[in-house]
């Protein structure tokens, strides 16, 4: 299942030539409980490109996201992302379940808001959350 989600992330930056990964802002890391060196999933918003590799943390509050390596082909700066960890959970699902989902604004990628809680309206409301989102930004 998933464990914690960065949702709708902006790169930052992608180097062909660096040794792999995804450099991730240390506090988009924390909120999502993703862990340093983590395995995760990374979905390009804009292109449907997805890839698998580790996080490296990167300076706080810098909003950092840079692909490393062979996914610097795949996803390009400016693009929109998902980054997904996921975890094994115990059947039946315990009642209560909900990853951490980090919802950033894309603008600088700060912490927009985080949902930790299943029964949080925002939670279950999918894409009408971004326009949402959207409209704060705006108004």
């Amino acid at each position: 299942m998933v464990s914690g989600k960065i949702h709708r992330a902006r790169v930052t930056a992608a180097d062909l030539h660096y040794v792999g990964s995804i450099t991730i802002d240390e506090d988009l890391l924390d909120a999502a409980g993703i862990d340093a060196y983590e395995r995760v999933q990374v979905v390009d918003i804009d292109n449907g490109a997805r890839l698998e590799t580790y996080t490296i943390p990167g300076a706080r509050g810098s909003g950092e996201i840079q692909l490393n390596g062979a996914a610097a082909r795949l996803v390009q700066p400016g693009d929109l992302v998902i980054v997904m960890a996921y975890v094994q959970v115990s059947v039946p699902v315990p009642a209560d379940w909900h990853p951490k989902v980090v919802l950033v604004d894309p603008t600088d990628n700060s912490i927009a808001r985080v949902i930790t809680e299943r029964d949080d309206p925002q939670a279950l409301r999918g894409a009408s959350l971004q326009v949402d989102l959207d409209a704060e930004h705006q108004g």
